[in-house]
């Protein structure tokens, strides 16, 4: 008699918030889809999902404010968890309750700190007695030393080593996997087809520079050395910012002080980022602290050479002068050389290297690391 068909491990997968335009939940719906195809079953633990083809359990409890939002999801999520079996629970979030963590926010002192240098005394001391900010350390003081915690996925290196030597993490716990990126779905191709209509829509010129940031938060994501970085150029350029703020006000007139309003577009969120990336040249984020943004990774698969700072993980994968740029996420001298350099010939020529870098980075890949992690988590073979 034949033995049984191992049966597909169970996996449940908590990530609290969707938002379509989002970063990490790209990052989530490509998981869900990798990993499915690889055979493992996967619920989903969230507030709110809009998708019908996968399992989820939601749990949105009554709340007022960030701080009984968080706890209260971390709660109500770790108490349905305990009513069911699953193999494997990995988190996205920062719960207890996880056999598997990842810290795609990365480390939330060190944002802390990053925020910090450009946050006036006030309004640093009012982040470090936030009630709000003070659970969340504490939350991620107790998932990283729970007992229960059998390994944490890093998507950068600066990030593995920050966990290590912050939280005493064993190194063998700490598995680095790298954001995926399809570079099917993003490729320079469609600069011929999207790009030139894209700028028309958005009133630049064909013949322009154009560079683009793509991210929500403006704060976190440096527009405001973008914006310093863009005037300080010595050939007039534009800029593209895509994405949302909920301050966005103050930065718009920043644009007005510099002399570079009308050559700023401000265009907002966006579900499909591909033709605001085919109108660009190069792609710029000198995010204050950003662990390892999908924005960058789709821009680099879209041939777009890259200008970040030393605190963004995408730094890891820039050779400096041949893909890209990486300066202090400050140092607006530097990202205005950066961008001089940066002209449409020289553009093209570092973005194929940029789109190289990436290659390797697919869903398939991606999906196989993870698969790996359970199987030895599990100990046994899977699929």
């Amino acid at each position: 008699m034949s033995a049984a068909p191992p049966q597909a491990p169970r996996l449940a997968l908590v990530r609290a918030r969707f938002d379509a335009q989002g970063g990490a939940e790209r990052f989530v719906q490509s998981a869900l889809g990798a990993l499915q195809g690889r055979g493992v079953d996967v619920t989903l633990v969230t507030r709110r999902w809009p998708r019908g083809d996968t399992p989820a359990i939601v749990v949105n409890p009554f709340h007022v404010g960030s701080l009984w939002r968080d706890a209260g999801f971390a709660r109500a999520a770790c108490a349905a968890l305990a009513e069911r079996h699953f193999d494997l629970v990995q988190s996205h979030e920062r719960i207890p309750c996880c056999d598997i963590y990842r810290a795609g926010d990365g480390v939330h002192a060190s944002w802390l700190e990053a925020r910090a240098r450009v946050q006036p005394p006030m309004a640093r001391a009012g982040t470090w007695l936030s009630p709000h900010h003070r659970f969340v350390l504490a939350a991620e003081r107790s998932l990283f030393a729970s007992p229960r915690l059998k390994a944490v996925i890093c998507n950068a290196e600066s990030v593995r080593e920050d966990i290590a030597r912050r939280f005493g993490v064993p190194r063998d716990r700490l598995v680095l996997i790298r954001n995926a990126v399809d570079s099917t779905h993003f490729q320079p191709g469609l600069r011929k087809s999207l790009g030139n209509s894209t700028r028309a829509r958005l009133g630049i010129p064909v013949d322009a520079t154009v560079f683009a940031l793509v991210g929500s938060g403006f704060e976190r994501k440096g527009v405001a050395a973008f914006l310093h970085a863009l005037a300080r150029r010595r050939e007039p350029a534009w800029g593209l910012i895509v994405g949302r703020d909920k301050r966005e006000r103050p930065y718009g007139a920043l644009s007005v002080r510099l002399g570079v309003a009308a050559r700023v577009r401000f265009v907002g969120g966006a579900a499909d980022v591909r033709p605001l990336l085919a109108a660009a040249d190069a792609f710029v984020l000198p995010a204050l602290y950003d662990p390892f943004p999908n924005a960058a990774l789709e821009a680099m698969a879209s041939g777009l050479p890259v200008v970040t700072s030393a605190s963004c993980g995408t730094s890891e994968l820039i050779e400096e002068g041949v893909s890209g740029f990486v300066r202090d996420a400050l140092d607006v001298a530097g990202l205005a050389a950066a961008l001089d350099q940066l002209n449409p010939p020289a553009a093209r020529r570092m973005g194929e290297a940029a789109r190289a870098a990436v290659a390797a980075l697919t869903p398939e890949r991606m999906a196989g690391e993870f698969v790996s992690l359970y199987e030895r988590l599990l100990g046994a073979k899977l699929g």
